[in-house]
């Protein structure tokens, strides 16, 4: 997932999920492409949850895909 689909999954703007994913205890990016970088859903997911930013039960509600 890209910083768009943080920022859809965190209710945020690009500008605040590009901030929130230079984070020290962010996930790190899987691969960095001409868009930018990307992440793992599942890790961002699991930051997410653990961070308080999502709760549980929205999770499974998640997916970027939807769009």
């Amino acid at each position: 997932m890209g910083v768009k689909e943080i920022a859809d999954l965190l209710l945020v703007s690009r500008q605040r999920a590009s901030q929130i994913s230079a984070r020290r205890d962010f996930p790190e990016p899987v691969d960095t492409l001409a868009m930018g970088k990307v992440w793992l859903e599942d890790d961002v997911m699991a930051w997410a949850v653990a961070t308080g930013r999502v709760v549980d039960d929205t999770v499974e509600e998640f997916d970027p895909r939807d769009r």
